[in-house]
Order: structure tokens, then C-alpha cells, then sequence
């Protein structure tokens, strides 16, 4: 229920900390240690903050580890809402062979979870079919870094629709920097967005708790989906609310229920972000 990231204290301690997780969680199967696919981050679950602080001085005790733990980044991502197009010319001259590559994109926004597209519509040779490969690289890893708050791009398509090359100067390394500055001014155009993600959190609390926890999950951004009451003491409530929001949920609603509430959550969705807290993200 309660999730930190976690890192050794110094390198010494960084060589030793994942076999002395291993066998934190071999002893205490109430401890779960996960790597996030998106941020990288190695991570800590347990029931709350007292249950991961025990842990942290067993590491140490026992293991001779030290670690600190510090709330998780959020996998926050980015992505456009209009079309743009964009021509990006990488053209360098030094001694010998100089540098030519030049393409033009066109982007366009997807729906949600569809990832990146790359597709061509070159005629007439303007761009070899043995740089195409090249341009696509070029167009993946730059999205990959992010392009306004250093966040992975998504939902995108991208279309490769002209250009030109240099019989000479022309490599796959040239057209891999001019797709990305096509990009670089392509995306400006098209109304970037910040998207985070939502969770879907399942509540129980006894009823007698229920208007205070709803309270709360509306003051954290969240969505009351449903709610049910399953026997005349017990209350189930079903919310969307937003990941940034959850970090330290398992304690506020151990404290709105007197130890009684307990919760589930699954990823949901991602969704636009609000201005104030793209302005913040973006002031980061």
C-alpha cells in the first residue's frame, strides 16, 4: 500500500543493495521491491511508512546496507494536439566529406496508448530508402528524451514526406540529426501537452468513515466512480485519481479511518494535466 523509492547511500552500498533486498524480502514476504519500467527507479512496497523504516534499519543491521528512500518520480509523459509540419537541414562542411541530410515531418496527434508511428510518403527518390531507417531512429530517440519538460512523447504519428540529400555528403548520420531537429520545431507548434496517470483505487472503510475519505479523495483531484455498501457496516468506493496524488495516500487514509481503511489500486489511464501543475513541472 505504501510505495518509496530507494537508493543506496553511497557505492559501496550501491553494489550490495540488490542482494540484500533479495533477501529482505526472502525473510519478510510483506516487503515487495519492484525496478518502474518508466522511470527507472528501484522501488519498496510495504503496509506503511513505520513497516519501511523498520526495514530500512534491518538493511542496515543485518545486511550491513545503508539505503534512503525519497518519494517516486511520476511516469509523466508528453504529446501533442494538433497537426504541425517542420523541415529540419543538417548541413556541416569541414575538411573532406561535409554532412548533408534534410527532411520534412509532418505530426499529427493519436489516441491515447497508441505509442509512436513512423511512416513515409517520399516519391520520387527525394530521400533514399537507405536513409529512411536512419530518419525513423533520428524520430524515435528524440521523442524518447522529450521535447518540453524532458518527458517520453507519445501518441504521436510521424510522417516522413520529403526532403532532399547530397550524393557526397549525405550519411544516416546526417539524416538522424535533421529528423531531429525537425522535431525540435515541429512540436512547438503542435500545442504540446503534458499527460499523468490515473490510478483506479479501490476503498474499504467501515461506513461510518465513508463522507470523510470521499472528502479526501476529491481535495487529491480524484473521480468518485461508485460507491457500494456490501454489508450495513462496511462501505467499497471506487475513484480515479491521479498517481502524483497517491504517494503518501496509504497514511491519510489510515488516519480518516483509525487504522481501519485499506485500498487497492491498478493503472488506469493517462490524461492532460492541469495548467498550474504543468506550469510547475515546467519551471522544474
Amino acid at each position: 500500500m505504501y510505495k518509496m523509492a530507494i537508493t543506496a547511500k553511497d557505492k559501496a552500498d550501491e553494489d550490495r543493495l540488490g542482494t540484500a533486498l533479495c533477501r529482505l524480502t526472502d525473510e519478510e514476504p510483506s516487503i515487495k521491491i519492484t525496478r518502474d519500467e518508466q522511470t527507472n527507479e528501484l522501488c519498496i512496497s510495504g503496509v506503511g511508512e513505520l513497516h519501511l523504516t523498520i526495514a530500512l534499519e534491518k538493511l542496515k543491521r543485518k545486511f550491513g546496507v545503508t539505503a534512503c528512500l525519497q518519494e517516486p518520480s511520476i511516469a509523466y509523459m508528453e504529446t501533442i494536439k494538433k497537426n504541425a509540419k517542420a523541415e529540419g537541414k543538417y548541413k556541416k562542411q569541414s575538411g573532406g566529406h561535409g554532412q548533408y541530410g534534410d527532411v520534412w515531418l509532418e505530426i499529427s496527434p493519436l489516441d491515447r496508448s497508441s505509442g509512436i508511428i513512423f511512416t513515409e510518403s517520399i516519391f520520387g527518390g527525394a530521400v533514399p530508402r537507405q536513409y529512411i531507417p536512419a530518419v525513423e531512429k533520428g524520430v524515435k530517440e528524440t521523442l524518447a528524451k522529450g521535447l518540453i519538460a524532458g518527458y517520453p512523447m507519445t501518441d504521436i504519428k510521424v510522417n516522413l514526406y520529403d526532403g532532399s540529400y547530397h550524393t557526397v555528403d549525405s550519411s544516416e548520420q546526417a539524416f538522424k540529426a535533421a529528423a531531429s531537429l525537425a522535431l525540435k520545431k515541429a512540436v512547438p507548434e503542435a500545442n504540446p501537452i503534458i499527460l499523468e496517470p490515473y490510478y483506479l483505487v479501490d476503498i474499504v472503510t467501515p461506513n461510518y468513515f465513508m463522507g470523510t475519505v470521499i472528502n479526501g479523495l476529491t481535495a487529491h483531484r480524484g473521480r468518485i466512480m461508485s460507491t457500494t455498501s456490501p454489508s450495513l457496516s462496511i462501505s467499497k468506493i471506487q475513484a480515479q485519481v491521479p498517481e502524483a496524488e497517491l504517494t503518501k495516500y496509504a497514511i491519510e487514509l489510515r488516519s480518516q479511518t483509525q487504522g481501519r481503511g485499506s485500498y487497492a489500486l491498478k493503472f488506469s489511464h493517462y490524461e492532460e494535466i492541469p495548467a498550474k501543475i504543468r506550469d510547475t513541472l515546467l519551471t522544474k
